[in-house]
């Protein structure tokens, strides 16, 4: 082993698996490491510290040791100011960018340590100057990069602090605590979800809640809009498929052509989304429908009446779409990243891919819940970095009338 860097590891690094992780992390990627000092927290409060050199081959091979010992929240000891390049282009980031994680993030310019603001995984971090003139740091998407714009590259001068396991137990919404059971008893578990849904409104917070169209199917939708009147929903994130189904559901009576409470098929009822789809259309949007009291129920007709805002995002398979549908992939992804920042409780309700792209935009501090029938939804969620959500493998359709009635009666 040819070169080696000191690094430092800081708080509840044992019981939260840092230092193991930090270990395997050297020893999967080839390299050595030696701890030169180690001090345990003797009680539960207390923090513990190791210091290690690690040792690689090359310059090429150690750096990427210490991007990966970084993303788990190791320090590079002795830190200088982080280094910055600038943009060479718009939308173009320097070789060597530093490329986020989810987690609270810190970056040393001018021998201060700045919180990065907006934290989000995967993109860019960008160093600029503040209204009052002192330089602040903040999360950039690499299409949103601008020529000239200070990138921070390199690992040095960066800090990472992974969320830890509470040290009062914490519940389900520890971090890690959640995981994915189908065996989980679901009231004691709605329970506490009531309960942090009725603090965050307490305390003037945020929850949005990410739908998707099997709301409807299930029968979960009427519950849903009561939330909705009730407050305890403050913005929703959909695709076009829910807001047609919804709508569907108000002016027909079904749900992509099927009666939710008879499960009958009505004459022509495969062709309800699109007649749905064409009367909004021709009314101007759900705002002009509501207005004209041709919709006057449902999860859209609660959120036009309260001033609920909400962000339908398409895709490529979508009908119609809906006038209020973005097609614009990007300026969607932007519409949904500026409603996950605004959150401090996610609801993420029987949606695989809004789930995992607004998934992408939450800091690791934001509470998650996400439930779906299917466990693969939930596992694919912490598995892309959402480690801070808990999942539930059950039923949308019993899971919301169950929370409307926790929070209602």
């Amino acid at each position: 082993m040819t070169v080696s860097r000191t690094v430092e590891l800081e708080g509840h690094i044992i019981d939260s698996g840092m230092m193991g992780n930090c270990f395997g992390v050297v020893m999967d990627m080839g390299g050595e490491f030696e701890v030169e000092e180690f001090e345990v927290g003797r009680h539960k409060h207390a923090e513990t510290y190791c210091r290690m050199r690690v040792m690689a081959d090359t310059e090429e091979e150690l750096r990427a040791i210490v991007h990966e010992l970084n993303q788990q929240g190791a320090t590079v000891a002795d830190p200088r100011d982080a280094r910055l390049v600038a943009a060479p282009e718009d939308g173009v980031v320097p070789v060597d960018f530093y490329s986020t994680t989810n987690h609270p993030t810190f970056v040393r310019v001018d021998g201060q340590w700045l919180e990065v603001e907006d934290v989000e995984m995967d993109c860019a971090l960008v160093v600029e100057e503040s209204e009052d003139g002192d330089p602040r740091v903040r999360t950039k998407v690499l299409n949103a990069v601008e020529e000239g714009d200070l990138v921070v590259t390199g690992e040095s001068g960066i800090r990472v602090e992974p969320p830890e396991r509470p040290r009062n137990g914490g519940g389900s919404f520890g971090f890690m605590q959640g995981g994915v059971s189908s065996e989980r008893p679901s009231a004691s578990l709605i329970e506490e979800i009531a309960d942090e849904m009725r603090e965050v409104r307490e305390n003037d917070g945020n929850v949005l809640a990410v739908c998707g169209p099997a709301i409807v199917h299930s029968g979960g939708r009427d519950a849903l809009a009561d939330l909705v009147r009730a407050g305890y929903v403050d913005a929703l994130s959909a695709g076009n498929g829910f807001a047609v189904h919804d709508l569907e559901r108000d002016l027909y009576g079904t749900s992509l052509g099927v009666d939710t409470e008879s499960l009958e098929h009505p004459r022509k009822g495969h062709k309800h989304h699109i007649y749905t789809i064409s009367e909004i259309v021709r009314l101007g949007g759900i705002p002009e429908a509501v207005e004209e009291d041709v919709v006057d129920e449902g999860v859209m007709y609660e959120c036009v009446e309260n001033d609920v805002p909400y962000v339908l995002a398409g895709s490529i398979r979508d009908d119609g779409p809906l006038p209020d549908t973005i097609t614009d992939a990007i300026e969607a992804q932007n519409a949904i990243r500026e409603q996950a920042h605004e959150a401090d409780l996610v609801l993420m309700l029987s949606t695989l891919l809004h789930s995992v792209a607004v998934g992408n935009c939450l800091p690791s501090t934001t509470k998650t819940v996400c439930v779906d029938i299917n466990p693969a939804t939930v596992t694919q969620l912490l598995d892309r970095g959402s480690a801070q959500a808990i999942g539930m493998v059950t039923d949308i359709g019993t899971f919301i009338p169950m929370l409307r009635d926790e929070l209602l009666e």
